[in-house]
């Protein structure tokens, strides 16, 4: 442990990885994350409904704790930093004469044109990975095994009646949600150029997913995918509005009146509400979400 504190990652770089493409760190934390949760299936899938919930969601911050708080497996709170990346950086685009003069030629800064690229890089990436597990979803959906799973779902009794093992059916679904899981977080790692067990918080990994799927149409593949993105847009967006709202809300009041000052310190809780509101008109009005399941 000593030995790997001794050294900077910010000048050395991160230690791990073997010196492989950091591509494969994707599929390789999908199977390590597909491990758990069989590990985690073989203990907790014995429970039903609201207790399988409380006992996975309890794992989950154990994990969180072990990772925050064991520093020789993740480097605690001091965080793993200086990962490699599957783009390049853009200081080193911005140095290169080429592509500032092919951004010169477009009529577009430098600088902005290399956050464009990088972040259009990433882009790609997410969307060949988003499409490769869309199809396979979809291509599952439609086979005697989603089938059998849906059958499953729907009635236990009646497919456990017709010779269906449903445990281990229930098993088997656990770790293959668990490994795209893995492979998302990987992904998400990746994009930060670093990994920090601190910034994990419930609210944000458990509950919007959990909305997304909800808002999308749970049972639809195409749902899911829709209520994602648009989640997520809602997510990020809902702050800078819900802070002009309150500007032309308290721009009739006095600098320094209590409410105004208020109002505007509650912009940055916009986001739960925001959240909450979506989540209740689609639950009234379209229950099964944006795109029902078939």
């Amino acid at each position: 442990m000593q030995a790997v504190e001794a050294v900077n990652p910010a000048n050395a770089g991160y230690l791990g990885g073997l010196g492989l493409p950091v591509l494969l760190a994707w599929p390789v934390g999908g199977l390590l994350a597909a491990g758990a949760a069989w590990i985690i299936g073989k203990t907790a899938l014995g429970l039903r409904s609201d207790y399988l919930a409380i006992a996975t969601l309890g794992i989950a911050e154990i994990i969180i704790a072990i990772m925050k708080n064991e520093d020789w497996l993740a480097r605690g709170v001091k965080n793993v930093v200086g990962l490699p990346r599957p783009a390049p950086y853009e200081i080193d685009l911005q140095n290169n004469a080429a592509f500032v003069e092919r951004a010169t030629g477009l009529g577009i800064d430098p600088v902005t044109a290399s956050t464009l690229w990088v972040k259009a890089i990433y882009a790609g990436l997410f969307t060949v990975v988003l499409l490769i597990l869309f199809i396979l979803a979809q291509r599952a959906l439609h086979s005697p095994w989603g089938r059998m799973m849906r059958a499953i779902r729907d009635n236990e009794v009646a497919a456990e009646a017709m010779g269906k093992d449903v445990t281990a059916r229930h098993l088997q679904i656990f770790v293959l949600g668990s490994a795209i899981c893995g492979i998302a977080g990987a992904m998400m790692t990746t994009l930060d150029g670093q990994l920090t067990p601190g910034t994990y918080q419930p609210l944000r990994f458990t509950f919007l997913v959990w909305v997304m799927v909800i808002v999308g149409g749970s049972g639809n593949n195409l749902g899911a995918v829709l209520g994602g993105f648009l989640i997520w847009w809602l997510w990020v967006m809902v702050e800078p509005i819900g802070l002009w709202v309150m500007q032309v809300v308290t721009s009739g009041m006095a600098d320094g009146f209590w409410l105004r000052e208020h109002l505007l310190d509650s912009a940055a809780h916009m986001r739960l509400l925001t959240m909450g509101i979506v989540l209740l008109l689609v639950l009234r009005f379209s229950p099964r979400g944006l795109i029902p399941e078939k």
